[in-house]
């Protein structure tokens, strides 16, 4: 078996802390021992060597081959030379309760977002799709087909597949520091899903709560059809702003936001926000729905943990997506509950009796088991990064006179500023009906002074010159 059970990425640093006062190598260790005891990681599970866990999180060599010493010393794994490293095969599994699992949560549609056969230049919510390992998801696709016996026919876990949910939760575990058990795992169909899941099981109408402003247009329309009410609270360089949350409606029901990469500005929620903001739920049994909508991109310094991951009252249901890593055609995604939640959880997805086809489920599970998914989310990192400087540095090549692109940590899209309030509207118009994409910022706000800016995806933008073409289609609807 591969190691793609612990999928070796930067984002597996997120939840260790220098600050702590725990040794690094410690902290590594205990996280595989979790998760080796849990029955997350199953006897025969092979592990990533230290040279490749070291590079991809940031730390010296020795500091993962001390851990891994020690879990080799107490019997956790196996080092097998040229093979590689296995948990050890005689291992009993200490795990929790038998899994679970639910709808599913996956890219971010717009109603604004075209439709088309094809991909239109800065279309938001796709990535690159030229870059998809097509021909292994194909083989894949082709040995669960063949692999195919009478109950696979059968109807699927309303859950989701347990070797997803397993996967995921393995996934979620080194990658994101956060510590879940399958049964906390619930696979859905997109953003949208995920919420109406959250909503029926959490709330009733006439609940509020707290959204960003700016923030993603289609949670409030979620909210609203909820018969729930959203509470704009506005965002600055640190995110959101609790105290304005508390000031605007202390008795809130729960928070939505989007911490990792803040939908739309593309700002991460600070450590001091995040604390601040897990406090307020803890104090008045409130609920944090995070949204980590493109998490696994940041391309510059070490991201901040997964809130989730600071979660110790319980309170914070993760919300994340494969359509948006992968390709939205997929519709597969992900929510973990806090553990006392999940019998509700899973009681509701045997209601909704919903469930992605088993195929898919099971060519993801070997997709992710099998080591290509970490490798994956390596490569577009790496590509995305150049394709983020190549598009901001096309456009500003032609258009910085008239639009300032932000420098930006992460995330999928470019923010291009604009002059004046609502200024941005006519103009994404005007290149929506020109056939290019944007979308204007001052949408997302529920502000009447809302800053004016285009976003725009630079995910499927090959190059500068690519860029400075676009551009100067731009320039003329100007």
């Amino acid at each position: 078996m591969d190691y793609a059970m612990i999928p070796s990425r930067p984002d597996g640093l997120l939840s260790l802390s220098g600050a702590s006062g725990i040794p690094l190598y410690r902290q590594v260790y205990e996280r595989f021992r979790s998760a080796i005891a849990e029955g997350t990681l199953k006897p025969g599970d092979r592990i990533p060597s230290a040279r490749a866990l070291a590079k991809e999180i940031g730390v010296a060599r020795g500091t993962i081959e001390v851990a891994y010493s020690l879990l080799a010393a107490e019997g956790y794994i196996l080092a097998r030379g040229q093979a590689g490293t296995i948990v050890a095969p005689n291992l009993q599994p200490q795990a929790k309760a038998a899994p679970a699992s639910a709808p599913r949560a996956a890219s971010r549609p717009d109603a604004a977002w075209p439709h088309a056969p094809a991909p239109i230049p800065f279309q938001m919510g796709l990535p690159a799709l030229d870059a998809f390992p097509r021909k292994i998801w194909a083989r894949l696709g082709a040995r669960h087909l063949r692999a195919t016996q009478p109950p696979d026919l059968a109807y699927p876990d309303p859950c989701g597949l347990l070797a997803l949910r397993t996967a995921t939760a393995a996934y979620l575990q080194v990658a994101r520091g956060i510590q879940c058990t399958p049964s906390q795992v619930f696979i859905t169909s997109g953003y949208n899903n995920t919420m109406q899941l959250i909503l029926q099981a959490l709330f009733k109408p006439g609940d509020s709560v707290w959204v960003e402003d700016p923030g993603y247009p289609p949670t409030r329309a979620l909210l609203r059809q909820a018969g729930m009410q959203p509470v704009p609270v506005r965002v600055d360089a640190d995110g959101l702003v609790v105290e304005a949350g508390i000031a605007a409606e202390p008795r809130a029901r729960a928070a939505v936001v989007t911490p990792a990469h803040q939908s739309p500005l593309c700002l991460s929620l600070s450590l001091p926000r995040r604390q601040a903001l897990l406090e307020w739920a803890a104090h008045s049994n409130a609920w944090i729905v995070e949204d980590d909508y493109d998490g696994e991109y940041r391309y510059v310094s070490r991201p901040l943990p997964a809130l989730k991951s600071l979660d110790r009252q319980g309170r914070v249901l993760y919300a994340g997506t494969f359509s948006k890593v992968l390709f939205p055609g997929l519709r597969l995604a992900y929510l973990v509950v806090p553990e006392a939640q999940a019998p509700r959880f899973e009681r509701l997805c045997t209601l909704l009796a919903g469930g992605a086809p088993v195929l898919i489920q099971g060519i993801l599970a070997s997709f992710i088991n099998e080591g290509h998914f970490g490798r994956h989310i390596q490569r577009m990192r790496r590509l995305y990064s150049e394709r983020r400087d190549g598009a901001a540095a096309g456009l500003s090549a032609v258009l910085g006179s008239r639009l300032r692109i932000d420098p930006q940590p992460g995330g999928m899209h470019l923010v291009a500023h604009m002059e004046g309030h609502h200024t941005d509207r006519p103009l994404a118009a005007r290149m929506l009906e020109s056939g290019l994409y944007a979308n204007a910022l001052s949408h997302w706000s529920a502000a009447p002074d809302a800053q004016s800016a285009l976003l725009m995806s630079f995910t499927n933008i090959a190059s500068a010159d690519q860029a400075e073409q676009l551009a100067r289609r731009i320039l003329a609807l100007m």
